[in-house]
């Protein structure tokens, strides 16, 4: 956790303010990656996730927040009450959605879903890699940072719904191949659409994407199972109904955690034995299938027993 001071706030579009973040003694910033986010502690303590959306190696970190009147008051609290000269303390920097190498590159973004993919498309058009991107949105007065969007030329199109219609996914995800990696940020509702289409070409394997809000799941009743935490020594109990981070937080063990919806990736736990049940949103296929991690807000065990290392 460190302090950092807002340098400045852009309006970037309806809703969604730019918050540029400084360190107030000039002393440097963490390196960052595109797909990268940080955590931002809000007025009430708790913390929120939002993607860098700057540009790699600044003097800067800066983050996009759209006002969600009816969220849980954390953007609220930036729209309304940060301003330029605030200290605001931040934590990170993260990373569970990077740009991977691939022969190509398809990014797809609905609405403010553009702030991690902002980098992403920047970056590939430095490197000269084949890749395009598809902004979609209700209409320009909505959609941010467009002027950066139509900077990188005809690789980034813009659709606007209200004008032109919604484009559909095939139409998305023409030409995609199995060398062909698929970045998706937005509403749940694309990302599941987008999900769909490859795995009907059996390509689900080559999706990569990131959630705002964790999508409605039909999942089993969880049992119950136990939780052994090697370094602190405790064997716990994890009852149905309830969630390993709720446990391991009672026995008074801390765990970094926000959403408790596996979707932002705070409390991402290294597991040394056991099969996991994955049932988060930030892992990859491949990355479910290696069995070496989970989060604990929204996992289980599909054996009787975990280790993890805490």
């Amino acid at each position: 956790m460190r302090e950092l001071m807002v340098r400045g706030l852009t309006l970037e579009s309806e809703g969604v303010l730019a918050v540029d973040l400084v360190d107030p003694a000039g002393a440097g910033l963490p390196d960052w990656a595109p797909g990268a986010h940080v955590d931002l502690v809000v007025s009430d303590g708790s913390v929120r996730q939002y993607s860098l959306c700057g540009t790699p190696g600044g003097q800067s970190l800066t983050i996009a927040v759209r006002h969600e009147t009816a969220g849980r008051g954390g953007s609220d609290w930036v729209h309304r009450t940060v301003r330029p000269g605030d200290r605001v303390g931040v934590r990170g920097v993260k990373n569970h959605f990077a740009l991977e190498d691939a022969p190509e590159v398809v990014l797809i973004a609905g609405g403010v879903g553009i702030t991690p993919l902002l980098p992403m498309a920047e970056e590939l058009a430095r490197s000269g890699r084949t890749w395009r991107l598809a902004y979609v949105g209700r209409g320009a007065a909505g959609m941010p940072f467009l002027g950066r969007v139509r900077a990188l030329g005809p690789a980034a199109v813009v659709h606007e719904t209200a004008v032109s219609g919604r484009p559909s996914t095939e139409d998305l995800l023409a030409g995609v191949t199995s060398q062909t990696l698929v970045y998706v940020c937005g509403p749940a509702s694309l990302i599941e659409a987008v999900e769909k289409a490859l795995d009907a070409d059996g390509l689900g394997d080559r999706l990569r994407a990131e959630y705002f809000e964790a999508p409605d799941l039909e999942v089993a009743e969880p049992g119950s199972f136990t939780l052994k935490l090697e370094r602190s020594g405790l064997e716990l109990a994890v009852p149905a109904g309830r969630s390993a981070l709720e446990v391991v937080t009672e026995a008074g063990v801390e765990v970094l955690s926000d959403c408790e919806e596996g979707i932002c990736g705070s409390c991402d736990t290294r597991v040394l034995a056991g099969e996991v049940d994955h049932r988060d949103h930030v892992l990859t296929r491949t990355e479910k299938a290696a069995n070496n991690c989970m989060m604990l807000c929204v996992s289980r065990a599909l054996g009787p027993r975990l280790v993890i290392d805490l």
